[in-house]
């Protein structure tokens, strides 16, 4: 079976930038309510996915801390290419397999999908995959 038949393409899906402040990015998030977003380059190669815990821990660390506990304003100085993402959250090309795609899917809500010169193409949902498997045993 071919992924690009789950794929919802980059057009459809919410994503960060590495150069967005802290603030926007945490704005993006609420408005959509995800717990995680995919982050791209300014060439839109993919760049690993953030995670709410990675902002928390992120802001607990900051050496700057005490400033931003007076001006919260601050964190739109601050970038996400200032963060570490804490947790790997793996690409995987179009012509993955499905089995592959499974793998992935049970230590994340989506994949990121990129094409072969790591651009960010979409993402595959968990649910998505999972409603693949169950068709085929029902």
């Amino acid at each position: 079976m071919n992924i690009s038949f789950f794929l919802q393409p980059k057009i459809d899906v919410a994503y960060l930038y590495e150069d967005y402040s802290i603030r926007q990015a945490l704005e993006k998030m609420k408005f959509y309510g995800y717990t995680a977003i995919p982050v791209l380059s300014v060439k839109n190669e993919y760049i690993g996915t953030i995670s709410e815990g990675d902002f928390l821990w992120s802001i607990c660390n900051f050496e700057k801390k005490e400033i931003m506990e007076k001006e919260p304003q601050s964190l739109e100085h601050l970038k996400i290419s200032d963060i570490s993402f804490r947790r790997k959250y793996p690409s995987v090309k179009i012509d993955t397999s499905m089995e592959e795609l499974l793998e992935r899917a049970m230590n994340q809500n989506f994949v990121p999908v990129v094409d072969d010169r790591n651009i960010f193409i979409g993402i595959i949902t968990r649910r998505d995959i999972m409603r693949y498997f169950v068709s085929l045993n029902g």
